[in-house]
């Protein structure tokens, strides 16, 4: 929001939330019957171009967050945060109101009349009154928006974004969006006025409006020399990213809307603005030192990846009503991604002091790796990013499916470092358990990290009660000395808290008493979770306030927080150590070293309320 707010900042429909689209609703069932009925098919054409404006920005954002996580050719170097994000979560809001704009014109202007598909004389006036008139006048009006009065009031809240993203460009206060309207519709009304409007000027026009505001927010130089240099006066007739990129770190130079020769006549163009163009077109991509391979979860996921949808990956992955609707486009996504993609690919950036960490994508579900017929490709996938990730001289990977020293028997002269971060997982989950705690119930798959806590457990001396005789003796073999008279097999005696995984049975949940705390050390919560209890999240820590570019929550968990597994890479990476961690037979790196080094590097435990129970 601005500074000092003005009038007609807020839309008409904020309070409405996310239900916001619901005043299009009067719109959508007039379209659907007007077509239906064949009274008036403009009014669906009006919908269709909304849908299409909607996805083509939700393209941008995907793309430029791409580019961005490469680090090819990225214009300003600094960090989006999640303030960021909640601010600019309402860039459809233009959409919806540039739509009601449109159907009103259409309704009461227009009336049933239908508008021809193509003229070419329209599309020509149409471009011609955009680069006389529309670029004149808003280059005045947006140096007027520079003015401290109005600077304050409105103009201000778009500034607040140095770092620019696609959507950015249309994030503005609701009476900034008026006057922008209006100057921009004059090309339309004058066209209709003139009887040479066209379905094709208006379809035009608007894309070609989407796309320079996209194009010139999206932080990254894309347009070749080679633009440039075969109509070298073109320069003043078309801007490029790092131009406008300028206006919003030097705030005084670049007012140009598209078309940049107005800063030229009139003196306001950056005089640094061809040599950021030429260097940035000498950048080459950024090679990482570290990289964390993750793969997607559940269908709505895709969704949630930092290259999907903004406001939602910036909140923990949950169930939404939209995401319901487009459950068959989701199923499309899902199966074009997972059948076609050949290699990782990277989502996201992070910083963390010098280090640079690129998280990859591995274009496969959690339910694929429960499946013999996905084995050989997943593992393939993951063996051609080491070998990648090698070639750039990468120091650690952490990799996801647990038998990475697969991979280091096959490469034995591999320099990077393969982590799976169990070691750290397991130091998590060892000191969420209440200091005075003398006893606690083990249950779930007994994984790598299962051990180690067990073992860690009953070797200080409190109690490790299993409800199944199978687990009792497979965990036993791990155990040393006196230590395994702490394991015990139990059937009616429960303790107030539980060490739970995957296998944990909604019956099994049942045999606890109420206010329970349930303790997680799998990598997935429960599917259903008693009232009367208490759940602590999956092992997980908060990063150092220091830790930049993290817009993004990962998974289910919450903001500027990280599961312990990706932690571990880092702290493998930040630390320099020189061995692997991976395998499930392999033995772990310490625990209580990897913790302690966690902590050195800001790393935070994530602290459970006191739930005033006696442990």
């Amino acid at each position: 929001m601005a500074s000092r707010p003005g009038l007609l900042t807020e839309w008409p429909w904020t309070p409405l939330g996310s239900f916001k689209y619901l005043v299009l609703a009067p719109l959508v069932i007039d379209s659907i019957y007007s077509y239906a009925t064949m009274r008036d098919v403009d009014k669906l054409l009006i919908l269709v171009v909304m849908v299409g404006r909607v996805v083509h920005s939700q393209m941008w954002i995907s793309f430029a967050r791409y580019k961005i996580a490469k680090g090819t050719k990225r214009i300003v170097n600094k960090s989006i945060e999640f303030d960021q994000v909640d601010r600019e979560r309402t860039w459809d809001d233009q959409v919806i109101f540039n739509t009601l704009v449109i159907y009103l014109a259409k309704v009461y202007v227009l009336g049933t009349n239908t508008l021809p598909f193509w003229r070419l004389d329209g599309v020509v006036q149409v471009a011609l009154l955009h680069a006389g008139p529309v670029e004149f006048i808003y280059y005045w009006f947006h140096r007027a928006l520079h003015h401290h009065f109005l600077y304050s009031r409105y103009h201000s809240h778009h500034h607040s974004s140095i770092v620019t993203e696609p959507i950015t460009s249309v994030v503005h206060p609701f009476a900034e969006h008026i006057g922008y309207t209006l100057i921009l519709g004059i090309p339309l009304v004058t066209t209709l006025l003139c009887g040479t409007v066209s379905a094709a000027s208006v379809t035009l026009y608007i894309t070609y409006i989407d796309f320079m505001n996209n194009l010139g927010h999206c932080n990254f130089e894309l347009i070749p020399r080679s633009f440039f240099s075969l109509f070298p006066p073109i320069k003043y007739l078309c801007y490029t990213p790092s131009f406008h990129s300028l206006h919003h770190t030097q705030f005084r130079t670049n007012y140009s809307l598209f078309m940049p020769m107005y800063d030229y006549i009139y003196g306001t163009n950056d005089k640094c603005s061809d040599s950021l163009y030429e260097s940035l077109l000498e950048q080459e991509e950024e090679k990482p030192e570290a990289i964390h391979l993750t793969h997607l979860t559940s269908l709505d996921s895709i969704y949630h990846l930092r290259l999907g949808f903004a406001s939602f990956s910036s909140h923990p992955l949950s169930s939404r009503f939209y995401l319901v609707l487009m459950k068959p486009i989701t199923l499309i996504i899902s199966f074009v991604l997972t059948s076609f993609s050949s290699r990782t690919f990277v989502f996201e950036r992070n910083r963390f002091g010098d280090l640079t960490l690129h998280s990859h994508l591995l274009p496969k579900f959690s339910s694929h790796y429960k499946s013999q017929q996905q084995k050989e490709s997943i593992n393939k996938l993951i063996e051609t990013a080491i070998l990648e990730a090698e070639k750039k001289d990468v120091r650690v990977m952490k990799e996801l499916n647990g038998y990475g020293e697969m991979y280091v028997r096959k490469y034995p002269k591999l320099k990077i470092k393969i982590v799976d971060g169990t070691s750290l997982a397991a130091a998590v989950v060892v000191h969420s358990i209440p200091a005075g705690t003398r006893e606690v119930l083990f249950r779930g798959q007994i994984t790598k990290v299962a051990r180690a806590i067990v073992i860690s457990l009953c070797q200080s001396g409190i109690k490790v009660m299993v409800l199944h005789k199978e687990e009792h003796c497979m965990l036993a073999r791990f155990i040393g000395g006196d230590c395994k008279e702490n394991l015990v097999l139990t059937t009616n005696d429960y303790p107030m808290i539980w060490l739970v995984g995957d296998g944990l049975s909604k019956k099994e949940q049942k045999l606890a008493r109420k206010r329970t705390l349930f303790i997680l050390y799998s990598q997935f919560p429960p599917r259903e979770l008693r009232k009367n209890c208490f759940y602590h999240t999956t092992p997980a820590m908060i990063i150092p306030d220091s830790a930049q570019n993290i817009d993004s929550c990962e998974n289910w968990l919450g903001r500027r927080v990280m599961s312990a597994w990706r932690v571990g890479g880092i702290v493998h990476a930040l630390e320099g150590w020189e061995e692997h961690e991976c395998g499930l037979e392999v033995p772990m790196v310490n625990p209580p070293r990897v913790w302690e080094a966690a902590l050195r590097n800001g790393f935070k435990p994530l602290v459970f309320p006191s739930l005033d129970v006696v442990y």
